[in-house]
């Protein structure tokens, strides 16, 4: 009997590696595109036991990814510095909330394209998303140099940046469940870590460059530099195996599940306050003269700089404790620091409470795709629709949470009711979870 189960599996893995050869043999120019990512003999998308989970192709995916994640999440992230270069000069015209409305349809585009993406990228499409990515975000980039009027950076930065960002973030975290089982939480951390190197080098870089060249070289410099890291995951990068059947856009029966709807709605509310210290902390400490110009272009890379460790080492924990155990006490703690900017009246307590907020924050990031893996276990082949679906559900979470923190801080409420609406959504989606 235990033959005979062996080799049915076998007969099975066999089955599903031919009918995707088959599909890609009905059409020429798809047979092109997907040569470098056949399926490895024997492998299944389901087949747990063939995960590699380690050796030099799949750490070379983790290397890609990060670098994925370092110019996409990592470019979002240094948004704040942006807002704040804009309202003190380039859209000096324009109100916080209009100009914040910029970074937050940028955040909502990649994760709202993520829809498309995911399923995509389950129908064996990487290799046109790397490259349709790689060529939006840097034209974007460049575009944006040029820009004068706000429409012009609308279009440059959050349309284009964004639509780009968002063909590359879910195959980043997809293709790393194929490669890796036990030690997913780890490699996905490791791969999240990028975004925060990228939020620390990428305003770096802007504010040296800035008083020297000007904006326009300033915005092109970021542009070569985005062009020169993701030429590492074009080459790197491969897929290790090929979807045996087409993938319809959505799975609706993924909602059934409890957990997945539960998280579904609980990172929708949490990223309408998350990015409340990201976009305005800058502005915070120049407006209330808490640091002089140059400190505060240093607290968003001092808040990236910590997310580094908040999206490694959680990561590494939830793969013993379950992802759910991880996040909820992070979330608590990213509530609190978020009430604590409201008493942050110094220098050196501005720059404590960015480097906390950077580590407890960085779990939103990286847990999100190990929670949609750990939930996808018998469906392994529509993960990266699952996470397409639940990223376009958050992504509204972030297009209209900082335009309302931007609305909230021109009342008279300010930066307190900014701070207080961050917060206290972040501390109702951990009751909703308890």
């Amino acid at each position: 009997m235990e033959g005979q189960s062996m080799e049915n599996g076998l007969r099975e893995d066999k089955n599903q590696v031919t009918n995707g050869v088959e599909l890609a043999s009905v059409n020429g120019e798809q047979t092109q595109q997907v040569e470098p990512a056949k399926s490895q003999p024997g492998a299944s998308v389901n087949n747990a036991s063939s995960i590699p989970d380690g050796g030099l192709m799949a750490w070379l995916q983790v290397l890609g990814s990060f670098f994925l994640f370092f110019n996409t999440w990592g470019v979002i992230n240094m948004f704040g510095s942006y807002q704040a270069y804009y309202e003190s000069a380039l859209l000096k015209t324009s109100t916080p909330s209009a100009i914040s409305w910029i970074g937050s349809i940028q955040s909502f585009l990649l994760l709202f394209v993520g829809a498309l993406s995911g399923p995509i990228y389950d129908n064996g499409g990487f290799r046109y998303l790397l490259l349709s990515g790689t060529f939006l975000l840097v034209l974007g980039q460049m575009t944006l140099s040029a820009c004068t009027q706000y429409w012009q950076v609308l279009l440059s930065q959050a349309i284009c940046i964004g639509c780009g960002a968002g063909l590359l973030f879910i195959p980043s975290v997809s293709i790393i469940s194929t490669y890796f089982s036990k030690k997913v939480g780890v490699a996905m951390g490791l791969a999240a870590s990028g975004s925060s190197m990228g939020g620390v080098i990428y305003p770096i870089v802007f504010h040296k460059l800035l008083p020297q060249v000007g904006f326009g070289w300033t915005t092109r410099t970021l542009g070569f530099l985005i062009l020169g890291t993701l030429t590492i995951p074009n080459l790197c990068m491969r897929t290790r195996v090929l979807p045996p059947t087409k993938r319809s856009l959505m799975d609706l029966s993924a909602f059934r599940i409890p957990a997945y709807t539960l998280m579904n709605i609980g990172f929708f509310i949490g990223f309408m306050g998350l990015y409340m210290p990201f976009f305005y902390s800058q502005l915070y400490a120049i407006q209330n003269r808490i640091t002089n110009p140059d400190l505060a272009f240093y607290l968003l890379a001092i808040l990236n700089s910590t997310s580094v460790f908040g999206r490694i080492i959680p990561n590494v924990i939830s793969d013993f404790t379950g992802p759910f155990n991880v996040i909820v006490p992070c979330t608590v703690m990213s509530a609190v620091l978020c009430f604590c900017y409201i008493e942050a009246n110094t220098a050196a307590g501005i720059i404590v409470l960015q480097a906390f907020y950077g580590f407890f924050s960085g779990t939103f990031v990286s847990i999100p795709p190990t929670i949609v893996v750990s939930l996808s276990l018998d469906a392994r082949h529509k993960i990266g629709t699952r996470m397409g679906q639940c990223f376009a559900c958050v992504s509204i979470g972030l297009l209209i949470g900082t335009p309302i923190g931007g609305a909230i801080l021109d009342t008279k409420s300010g930066f307190t009711g900014t701070w207080i609406y961050g917060g206290v959504l972040l501390m109702y989606i951990c009751m909703r979870w308890i």
